[in-house]
């Protein structure tokens, strides 16, 4: 039986030990081969042992990427740990997205999971979801992933520059640092998904780009991952626009909070109606998130809750 693991975001060095000594250690406990190729770790031996080698190799990983070193002092214990179970590994999770310093992002609820097996599943996602649920950082580490897979070349993260009861233009300073604090969510994302000794170069590269909804008219991106931010802010035109963006080897993730729309009253929302019309289409994935996928402070979801109830009630609060 072989099996493969992801090498993609994790120091090879401080994984595989000096002279491969880490490597060595689980191939004796678990009487398996390993091989490594670029960004792939395959595993080959009887069914068992390369399930229990799977899960070490998995929880290596993490250490790895939560203290930025690896004994082989560490690998004995979480051999130990596993021959504890007498030598029954359990499954190795499937579901982490990305591997980052702080260990391996993966989804926190049920939604988020639906969420991810529709990104996985389509070129195209659309999701719904109130504040909070984790949509953008989950693009986000999606499309970092996909770039450090080498999958596409490059990332355009964008949003819509609408105000939410303040006008733009009182704002001080020219477009760029006018428009900036509406990108603000999308830097933050990043920020906490890639160290800025590498974010840096990216951005000065135009390898990630962040840009207002605006700048994609006219654009053909290929192999590209575009995001779409707050996009319940973005009138139907826009929404057109930026998925007729879509280029060869190229994939994009939509996210909006409906309840959360600040056009003007005569303009429609491009989320809403995208979402009725895409929805069935072969390769483009739909999921709604509610307040019970909330991952942020616990009172965040009571807000939610209670602004429901409030607008539920009708116009005299009863």
């Amino acid at each position: 039986m072989d099996k493969s693991f992801d090498l993609t975001g994790i120091d090879q060095i401080a994984l595989f030990g000096a002279a491969d000594s880490n490597l060595r250690l689980v191939e004796d406990q678990c009487r398996v081969q390993l091989f490594s190729r670029g960004s792939d770790l395959r595993i080959s031996g009887e069914a068992e042992q390369v399930e229990q080698a799977l899960t070490i190799i998995h929880e290596m990983a993490k250490t790895v990427s939560g203290k930025g070193s690896l004994s082989v002092d560490d690998v004995e214990k979480l051999i130990q740990l596993s021959a504890l179970d007498n030598g029954l590994a359990k499954p190795m999770p499937d579901n982490v997205i990305h591997y980052t310093r702080k260990g391996g992002l993966s989804p926190r609820t049920a939604g988020q999971n639906d969420y991810v097996q529709a990104v996985r599943n389509n070129d195209i996602v659309l999701c719904t979801g109130p504040a909070g649920t984790g949509k953008t950082f989950l693009a986000v580490a999606f499309a970092v992933h996909a770039l450090e897979s080498r999958e596409i070349k490059r990332i355009i993260l964008c949003r819509p520059a609408v105000e939410a009861g303040e006008n733009l233009g009182f704002l001080p300073g020219d477009l760029k640092e006018k428009v900036d604090p509406y990108l603000a969510p999308l830097y933050d994302a990043l920020g906490a998904i890639v160290p800025q000794a590498k974010l840096k170069p990216w951005l000065a590269k135009r390898t990630v780009e962040i840009i207002p909804l605006a700048y994609m008219r006219g654009r053909t991106l290929d192999n590209a991952f575009l995001i779409l931010d707050e996009a319940q802010n973005a009138t139907s035109t826009q929404m057109k626009m930026f998925l007729t963006r879509l280029g060869v080897n190229s994939r994009a993730i939509i996210n909006g909070d409906v309840t959360q729309i600040d056009l003007p009253r005569n303009s429609d929302s491009g989320m809403l109606q995208v979402m009725k019309i895409l929805r069935g289409i072969d390769g483009i994935g739909v999921v709604e998130l509610t307040e019970s996928d909330v991952v942020r402070h616990r009172l965040v979801k009571e807000i939610i809750q209670a602004y429901d109830r409030h607008n539920n009630s009708g116009p005299s609060g009863k």
